[in-house]
């Protein structure tokens, strides 16, 4: 496999002697082999040269060898070392948590502005990975999927990548709505053989249009992909026969005149539907699209869409702003600059915002439908659908918007959360005695661009105060933990993990902490992480070091361990349970269903097990729900005192307008426990009885 795809690499570039030698040194049998080769055809679709093969080779041995990577940096030029590091930026997409995901996002983003190359190959390895999952799909691949169906598919449209975008949205419907993909794919109407009969008539006639016209043109045909229709059809509620584009052709032509002919003589042969003729070559899509679209009736009756384009704005269509370095053109470099423009201004905004936060007006900002609004000057300013005057403030100018009290819509007052609707006039009122912003603005913008600057005036107003909270709350954190870290490792971990962030040093993390952008619980995971993977002999060894008891517990499948039982969840036997390999005191016995599970290091977790007909007592608590009531009072009482169970003890509270019992019983196993429940819910008065965690 491995001489394989060397010879792959060879036919595809033209290697120097040194380059060819690092290849077959770097080129190793640990690298999912199968995904670099598609990897690799991507890189040759995409005209990407040397310097990119080499450095995403290196640094795809780099994620299997590390330590022996360094042995190799030293060989890379100046500019693949550049593209290495930016490689190194971005994560694996598909096993990361809401807030990690944002985190590769923004490093996306940040790559994004340094180079566009590395983004194509992240979407080639994304690609690679959706199109090997198949159904049911586990948590960790739904949430893959679902990520890329919101976050890349999109971000492939606004770049103009609609290779990508269409591979993207075909796979995650097909994984993600089974049914519809299924029904839309088996429909008669989408029956690919008579589509291919109707379009082969149409393709003759076309062919002999552009004969007439003496134009050297390329003719192509397609099928309309199943996503597209399923979106249209949930869309604007219709049925699949009311869709008029399920058949698509391309006509593609030297010139923007040859266009125009083309259209007028396809109208001249077929009737056209008229609300479907739509020229985007005299009004581009957002991402630069152009061409013109016709629907006509077919020979056969039944529409078929015909697109009408230029060489050029094909290769466009094709591979977005890639074009301008596969093409070598400098045309479009302004259209290119400006498009960049937009994904650094979206990355500054995101600086001060929560992983949540940030994704959540990354699709506003970026995918979501717009409108324009001016200023009584004329000047036009794209916003956000819905956003509102404090929105447009903070458009203009930041202390315009800390400043704000009102604004005039059209030459009326209306206050500053009004919604704009696409063409109103705006004009800002502004008071300098205002103290600034309010965090109720946040309930009602919708651009990142004011929803950082709020933030900002916050963090800087209270910088100190944050940074100060932030220390304490993640030093309580930490202690909660119970890890036996030095200051000095901690020092090192905080500065790793600020840097991951993209924050110059820990105190700002504390700060982020503090301001409650940035969640403890995430810093707190990282640095048990890199905890784990510095101490991992240390903890094996206390795996096999734990003392030995007689308790009835098997763990790991041995008897006579050191073992305590969970104060949190109170394990009886019967429940199914599992061990935590606590520092100095044995093994913790928790049930397997136990909350707090998720806050231990996965690393201690350990298999455990009742063993057979093992009695023992235990104490457990049931929680009973009733009616406030004193009758049910007397009644859970008797009940509870006339259990063949040894009572510990009986409490209630009222809480709003019910009765909260705690009944703490002494009991062998979990059946005891069932029987307890199943009595207690046939007493008159009670709502709820469920065993307490």
């Amino acid at each position: 496999m491995k001489e394989e795809t060397i010879e792959k690499i060879k036919s595809h570039f033209k290697l120097s002697p040194h380059e060819t030698k690092l290849v077959q040194s770097i080129v190793v049998e640990d690298i999912n082999l199968d995904r670099l080769n598609h990897v690799i055809d991507i890189m040759a679709e995409y005209y990407m040269g040397n310097e990119v093969l080499v450095s995403y080779l290196l640094f795809q041995f780099y994620k299997v060898r590390e330590d022996e990577a360094k042995n190799f940096e030293d060989a890379l030029t100046s500019s693949q070392q550049k593209l290495y590091e930016t490689f190194k930026l971005l994560r694996n997409v598909n096993t990361i948590s809401k807030s990690g995901e944002a985190e590769d996002i923004k490093r996306m983003f940040v790559a994004i502005c340094q180079d566009m190359r590395v983004v194509i190959i992240k979407f080639a390895t994304i690609d690679y990975d959706l199109h090997k999952l198949t159904l049911p799909l586990d948590d960790e691949s739904k949430k893959f999927v679902k990520m890329v169906a919101d976050i890349f598919a999109p971000l492939a449209e606004s770049l103009g990548l609609s290779k990508f975008k269409s591979s993207f949205e075909e796979k995650t419907f097909e994984l993600l709505e089974p049914k519809a993909y299924n029904a839309l794919k088996n429909s008669a109407l989408l029956k690919t053989e008579d589509n291919l009969k109707q379009m082969e008539i149409v393709e003759k006639k076309l062919e002999k249009i552009l004969q007439e016209l003496h134009i050297e043109g390329e003719i192509q045909k397609r099928q309309k992909h199943l996503y597209s229709v399923y979106k249209k059809i949930k869309m604007k509620n219709i049925t699949l026969g009311k869709i008029y584009d399920l058949l698509a052709m391309r006509v593609i032509v030297p010139t923007v005149e040859d266009c125009y002919l083309v259209l007028g003589k396809i109208h001249s042969l077929y009737r056209p539907i008229p609300e479907r003729v739509k020229d985007y070559i005299a009004n581009p899509k957002p991402n630069g699209y152009q061409s013109l679209h016709t629907t006509i009736i077919a020979d056969n009756n039944r529409p078929l869409e015909i697109q009408i384009r230029t060489f050029d704005m094909h290769k466009h269509a094709e591979y977005g702003i890639a074009a301008h370095w596969i093409y070598k053109e400098r045309r479009n470099v302004n259209k290119f600059d400006a498009k960049f423009a937009r994904f650094k201004q979206i990355l500054d905004n995101s600086s001060e915002l929560s992983p949540e936060e940030f994704l959540e007006t990354l699709k506003s900002d970026l995918y979501g439908e717009s409108i324009f609004v001016q200023t009584p000057k004329g000047k036009v300013i794209e916003l956000p659908v819905h956003s509102t005057v404090i929105d447009f403030a903070y458009c203009i100018h930041s202390e315009i918007g800390n400043k704000c009290v009102g604004g005039k819509i059209n030459g009326k007052l209306y206050p500053i959360t009004t919604e704009l609707k696409n063409g109103d006039t705006v004009e800002i009122i502004t008071n300098q005695n205002s103290k600034g912003p309010s965090r109720d603005w946040l309930k009602h913008i919708k651009t990142s661009s004011a929803r950082s600057k709020i933030r900002s005036f916050f963090k800087s107003e209270f910088k100190e105060e944050n940074t100060r909270m932030g220390k304490n709350i993640f030093e309580q954190a930490l202690k909660a933990k119970n890890l036996n870290i030095s200051k000095q490792d901690k020092d090192k971990y905080l500065t790793d993990i600020a840097s991951s962030y993209m924050m110059e040093t820990p105190e700002m993390l504390f700060a982020e902490i503090g301001g409650g952008t940035l969640s403890v619980n995430s810093v707190i995971g990282r640095i048990i992480n890199l905890y784990y993977k510095d101490n991992a002999p240390k903890i094996q060894k206390e795996v096999i070091e734990v003392k030995k008891n007689k308790d009835g517990v098997l763990i790991d499948g041995d008897s006579g361990l050191l073992i305590r039982y969970a104060g949190c969840c109170t394990p009886v036997t019967g429940d199914e349970i599992i061990g935590y390999i606590s520092r100095g005191k044995g093994v913790t016995i928790h049930r397997k269903e136990c909350p707090n599970l998720k806050y231990l290091e996965k690393e201690r977790l350990i298999d455990a097990k009742w063993e057979d007909d093992v009695i023992s007592n235990f104490v457990a608590v049931i929680k009973i729900v009733a009616d406030d009531d004193s009758h049910v009072v007397d009644y859970i009482n008797n009940v509870a005192r006339n259990l063949k169970i040894n009572l510990k003890g009986f409490t209630y509270k009222k809480v709003k307008n019910d009765l909260i019992f705690d009944i703490i019983l002494n009991v062998k196993s979990k059946e005891e426990i069932d029987g307890a429940i199943r009595t207690f819910e046939s007493v008159k008065g009670v709502q709820k009885v469920f065993r307490s965690e």
